[in-house]
C-alpha cells in the first residue's frame, strides 16, 4: 500500500459500528472501545463515533457526515451472508464502485467450511464481493473478509466484522501493518488513569483545575460508579517518552488528592487493601446484612485474595446476627438492627469467630422499601474492628433516591476504602 492523505498527523479517525442489534441494546459496542484504544496507540485522532442500524439509506447517511470530518473511517458489522447484512454494497454503491467477485475469498470459504466438514452456501458467495479496486482484508478466524479500500483521494476506509474475536485478529494482523506503513504510529497517545474515592467530581476539578488546561499531557475528570477518575494523556514518539510527559503531572495529582487517590489504571479498591494486607501480613473477615455477599464478591474477584480474605458471614435475618456474630438482642430491639452499635459488634464478631487481623461490617436499608424519617434508605453504618481490638462504626447517607444495587456497592466500596485508609494509618 502506498501512504495516501498527505500528512499522517493532520488526520483523524471516525468509528463507525453497523447494526440494529446495538442501537437496540442488545450488544454492547465493545468494538468502539477497542478501536479507541488501538488508534491512541497508533497516534491517530478520533474524534467521533457513530452507531448506525442496517439500513442502507441512513448508512449512507452516516457515511456522508463521516467523509466531510474525517480521513480514515473504519466499519465493523454488516459484512455477513444475510440480507441485512449491508455494508459492502451500501459503500459501493455511495462511492459508485461495481461490486466484483474475489475468486480467492470464494476459496477460502469453501476451504474453511471443509474443515469444519460442512458445504459452503450460496449465500456466502456475497461474502466474496469486493468493490473494484479495493483491496481484501482476510479474515483468518471467520468467512467474512473486510476491505482496505481508497475510494476517493485523500479517504481511506477498513471494514471489519461485527465479531470482536474476528475483528481484532485482522486489526492486529493486517489494519496495524498497513496504517504504519502508511506513516501512522510514528507517535502514540498513552495515558494513565487516576482513581480517587470519597471525593466528588466537582471539588476534585475545582482542586486542579490549573491542570485541566495543559495540553501536552492532558488531563480529563471523568465520573462514575461512585469514583472520580482522572485520565492524564500524552502523544509523544515512544510509549516511554509518554510516560516521562505523565509522571511529573500525575505525581502532583497525587500530592493535591491525598489519601483521596487509591490507585492507578486497573487497580480497584479490593486489589489496594488487598496489596496492603499482604504487606503488612494481615487477614480479614467480613460480616453483611443489607450487600447479602457484595463486599466477599469484590474482595474474592481479586486473584490470590485466600491469602488475605478468610471468609464473611451473611447474616441478613436478625437471628443469625445473634446466633453467628453474638450481636446483643437487647441492642437490636432497642436500637434495631442499622446501627452503629450492632454494626461494631457484628465487626467484632466475624473478627473473633474466623480469627483475623481485621473485621469489616454493612448493616443499612437499601430499599427500595423500609425506610423510615429517622432511617431512611441508603443509611448504612460500617463497622471495623483492628487487630488491637478497637472498633469503631461509620454512618453513612447514599442517598435516597438512589437505586437498591447502587447503594448495595457503594456501601460495600466505602467500607473497603474506610479499610485502605486504616491500613495507611490515615483514620
Amino acid at each position: 500500500m502506498t501512504a495516501i492523505l498527505g500528512r499522517a498527523e493532520a488526520i483523524s479517525a471516525e468509528v463507525i459500528c453497523v447494526g440494529t442489534e446495538l442501537l437496540l441494546g442488545d450488544i454492547l459496542n465493545s468494538n468502539a472501545q477497542y478501536l479507541a484504544q488501538e488508534l491512541a496507540k497508533l497516534g491517530i485522532p478520533h474524534f467521533y463515533q457513530t452507531v448506525v442500524g442496517d439500513n442502507p439509506l441512513r448508512l449512507q447517511k452516516a457515511v456522508a457526515i463521516a467523509c466531510e470530518r474525517a480521513r480514515i473511517l473504519i466499519f465493523t458489522g454488516g459484512l455477513g451472508p444475510t440480507p441485512d447484512d449491508l455494508t459492502t454494497e451500501t459503500l459501493a454503491d455511495f462511492f459508485g464502485a461495481p461490486l466484483e467477485e474475489r475468486p480467492e475469498v470464494i476459496e477460502d470459504i469453501l476451504q474453511k467450511y471443509a474443515a469444519r466438514g460442512r458445504v459452503m452456501t450460496p449465500s456466502n458467495r456475497k461474502q466474496a464481493l469486493v468493490p473494484q479496486g479495493a483491496a481484501v482484508l482476510p479474515n483468518r478466524l471467520g468467512t467474512a473478509p473486510g476491505m482496505i479500500w481508497e475510494p476517493r483521494p485523500g479517504l481511506l476506509l477498513y471494514t471489519f466484522p461485527g465479531v470482536p474475536r474476528e475483528m481484532k485478529s485482522m486489526w492486529q494482523e493486517t489494519a496495524v501493518p498497513d496504517l504504519r506503513q502508511r506513516g501512522f504510529g510514528q507517535e502514540l497517545i498513552h495515558s494513565q488513569m487516576l482513581r480517587f474515592w470519597g471525593v466528588s467530581e466537582s471539588a476534585l476539578a475545582e482542586q486542579v483545575a490549573p491542570f485541566l488546561d495543559l495540553q501536552n499531557p492532558t488531563v480529563a475528570p471523568y465520573a462514575g460508579q461512585g469514583e472520580v477518575r482522572l485520565r492524564v494523556a500524552a502523544k509523544a514518539p515512544t510509549k516511554e517518552e509518554a510516560i516521562a510527559l505523565i509522571h511529573p503531572v500525575a505525581e502532583q495529582l497525587k500530592a493535591i488528592a491525598g489519601l483521596d487517590y487509591y490507585g492507578s489504571d486497573d487497580d480497584t479498591l479490593a486489589s489496594v487493601v488487598g496489596q496492603l494486607l499482604l504487606k503488612a501480613g494481615q487477614t480479614l473477615s467480613v460480616a453483611e446484612s443489607c450487600t447479602g455477599g457484595g463486599l466477599g464478591h469484590l474482595l474474592t474477584a481479586i486473584s490470590g485474595s485466600s491469602a488475605y480474605f478468610w471468609g464473611g458471614v451473611i447474616s441478613y435475618d436478625n437471628s443469625v446476627k445473634v446466633s453467628m456474630l453474638g450481636v446483643n438482642e437487647a441492642d437490636l430491639a432497642q436500637l434495631g438492627a442499622v446501627s452503629g452499635v450492632v454494626a461494631e459488634q457484628m465487626a467484632v464478631g466475624v473478627r473473633s469467630r474466623l480469627n483475623t487481623s481485621w473485621a469489616l461490617s454493612i448493616t443499612g436499608i437499601a430499599g427500595s422499601g423500609g425506610g423510615t424519617e429517622e432511617k431512611p434508605v441508603g443509611l448504612v453504618y460500617i463497622g471495623i474492628a483492628s487487630p488491637d481490638g478497637n472498633v469503631e462504626s461509620h454512618k453513612m447517607q447514599f442517598g435516597v433516591h438512589r437505586e437498591r444495587d447502587f447503594i448495595r456497592y457503594l456501601s460495600a466500596a466505602t467500607a473497603l476504602d474506610l479499610l485502605r485508609r486504616k491500613l495507611l494509618g490515615a483514620v
